[in-house]
């Protein structure tokens, strides 16, 4: 009789590919935060902690004075690292473009509108230059849309910087024939997303993702543009120009993360499609199609999914981020703001700050932290 148990455990051994102490560990637990989040120690997430710091510390010397002060790393939803500044709040810039993604999600969840519905068909200004940009146009970067102003840009801003976004001029390019980063295009597609949800995005965000998730509301708000006459909503930006961003600590910014890490899903509720978020953090826009405003030096061609970047290959072949694992997705933002989702290694990564000015956190500089934060990884 034990010579047959013996047997039988060695060929479950050789079928199973590992030892029955291994099968009989338990599956690492998802936790999702409460009105706090829980903190655990590195170790205990499967971190070696020792790696872990010396990531941190690396990040530290090549970031501007805020450093790794509003620095919180999270796996499976337990805080395994955090600065001691994770609760201060400020704008998060172009960080702001990936909340307008969202509702724009929410609102084909509702069936309001679709990838391509054509903007024209919601704002009538848009018919004689644009008759034919889509929303799809404007969640990728190719609508070639620019508003009065932005050819006489101030300084070095060059993406779309016009102080009255909602006046169209003649187009950079045909829609979808090229790639150009450009913050009037955003908020010409919050105004279109404002009209179709017959409300703010702020209003809709907050009730449908900011609430459910636990988002503490003293701790985030939407700022907003002047809106075109005859629109009496409140027309939140949708790029996150000209003071117009969502303000909001690192800490509740990582709540948005561990949403989308969870494809759309909180605790059990499905708050956002699973096909939304698959179809948003992955690469929508080809490597081979042109850059349309080389000067911006904003280029996304192999890197840019709906308002998401992603760590796909660039037109030279190379990672966006080198080194990082390749469905790493993230929103970004001037000043070094930056949100990270780590769908392999089940992280989330937020580092923001407001010190570009200072040293500019670098995709080479990025690719490398994540790297030594995947080294990390015991488990």
């Amino acid at each position: 009789m034990h010579t047959l148990l013996a047997a039988l455990v060695a060929l479950l051994v050789i079928l199973v590919g590992s030892p029955l102490s291994a099968l009989a560990q338990p599956e690492p637990v998802m936790h999702f935060p409460g009105k706090g989040w829980a903190v655990a120690k590195p170790q205990d997430e499967g971190i070696d902690p020792a790696k872990l710091a010396a990531a941190v510390e690396y990040l530290k010397k090549n970031a501007g004075k805020d450093g790794v002060k509003e620095l919180v790393i999270v796996r499976r939803g337990r805080i395994v690292w955090h600065g001691d500044d994770i609760d201060k709040v400020h704008g998060i810039w172009s960080c702001t473009k990936s909340f307008t993604s969202t509702v724009f999600g929410l609102l084909i969840d509702d069936k309001k509108c679709t990838l391509d519905t054509k903007a024209a068909e919601v704002v009538p200004e848009l018919k004689t230059l644009y008759p034919d940009v889509k929303l799809r146009h404007f969640t990728t970067m190719t609508s070639g849309y620019r508003a009065a102003g932005d050819d006489k840009p101030p300084g070095s801003y060059l993406h779309g910087p016009s102080s009255t976004p909602f006046i169209p001029m003649e187009p950079l390019f045909k829609p979808g024939e090229k790639y150009a980063y450009w913050d009037s295009a955003m908020n010409e597609f919050g105004l279109v997303l404002t009209k179709i949800a017959e409300e703010p995005l702020e209003a809709l965000l907050k009730r449908r993702i900011m609430d459910p998730i636990g988002a503490n509301a003293e701790k985030w708000k939407w700022g907003q543009r002047k809106a075109p006459e005859g629109v009496k909503l409140k027309v939140n930006s949708g790029s996150g120009n000209a003071g117009g961003h969502v303000q909001i600590s690192a800490r509740e910014l990582a709540r948005f993360g561990h949403l989308f890490l969870n494809e759309g899903k909180w605790n059990g509720k499905q708050l956002i499609s699973k096909s939304w978020i698959e179809q948003a953090c992955v690469v929508q826009v080809s490597a081979k199609l042109p850059d349309g405003f080389p000067k911006s030096n904003i280029a996304g061609s192999g890197c840019y999914g709906f308002n998401w970047w992603v760590n796909g290959e660039k037109p030279d072949g190379k990672r966006k981020w080198p080194g990082a694992t390749d469905r790493t997705f993230a929103a970004l933002g001037h000043n070094n703001n930056l949100l990270f989702v780590i769908p392999e290694t089940q992280m989330v990564i937020v580092r923001l700050g407001l010190d570009q000015a200072d040293r500019k956190i670098t995709d080479e500089t990025i690719g490398e932290f994540l790297k030594q934060v995947g080294d990390s990884i015991r488990k």
